[in-house]
């Protein structure tokens, strides 16, 4: 139990160089291009899963937001295969580094703010002053907005890293407990043993939620400014 609890969350290197980056381009390999007539099980099922995210993401959207179904779907399939595959044993989760999440939040909101100001210029300028706002709340509203405005890329960059950094780390003192506990009480040990198996379950759901929440968050925001 002398291993850093945080081991786990720093960045791996090979040779005093870091590897995040073929880390990063190694859930593209589990979605092939399907290149035959007739596809397999597997690539049948991802499509499948594909088009009935996209229908219910994209369903509120109008032509324009439609445009970005492509960036959208490879947001969640990256964001859901990177969180899978931290999961697995000796392995580095990209999500767990709050740059990492701010490299894609920022991009992606100030993409959604900059179609808004651009073809939506009166509805977007509206947000900061709601109608009937009386004269002396206008320039604390206005303020107060811009505030909530700038603050929504932060928003979803926490909330992912957040969600990831607690559950691995869940995992990690819960099977350290457990190792420790197996000299000291069977019984007890097998109780954190079930503990830890139903968490990894757990850990399995929120790695997916939390893929689909934070594209769902950029899909809305782009709804409003479209």
């Amino acid at each position: 139990m002398n291993e850093n609890l945080f081991a786990s969350f720093t960045t791996p290197t090979m040779m005093g160089l870091p590897i995040v980056i073929l880390i990063i381009l190694f859930p593209s390999i589990l979605f092939p291009s399907p290149n035959r007539l007739i596809n397999n099980r597997l690539i049948s099922i991802q499509q499948w899963l594909i088009q009935l995210t996209s229908k219910q993401m994209l369903s509120i959207h109008n032509y324009k937001g439609q445009t970005w179904a492509l960036m959208l779907m490879s947001l969640i399939l990256f964001i859901g295969s990177t969180n899978l595959l931290g999961l697995l044993p000796h392995s580095f989760t990209p999500t767990t580094q709050l740059s990492m999440n701010l490299g894609m939040a920022i991009p992606l909101w100030a993409g959604t703010v900059i179609t808004g100001f651009r073809h939506k210029t009166k509805a977007s300028l509206a947000h900061f002053l709601p109608q009937g706002t009386p004269l002396l709340l206008i320039p604390m509203l206005v303020i107060i907005e811009t505030i909530s405005l700038f603050i929504q890329p932060m928003a979803l960059a926490v909330r992912l890293t957040a969600n990831i950094t607690a559950g691995h780390l869940l995992i990690h003192l819960i099977g350290g407990a457990t190792l420790v506990l197996m000299d000291i009480s069977t019984a007890t040990a097998s109780i954190t043993f079930t503990i830890l198996i139903l968490l990894t379950i757990l850990e399995f759901a929120v790695a997916l939620i939390q893929a689909y929440v934070f594209t769902l968050l950029v899909s809305l925001y782009l709804h409003d400014n479209t």
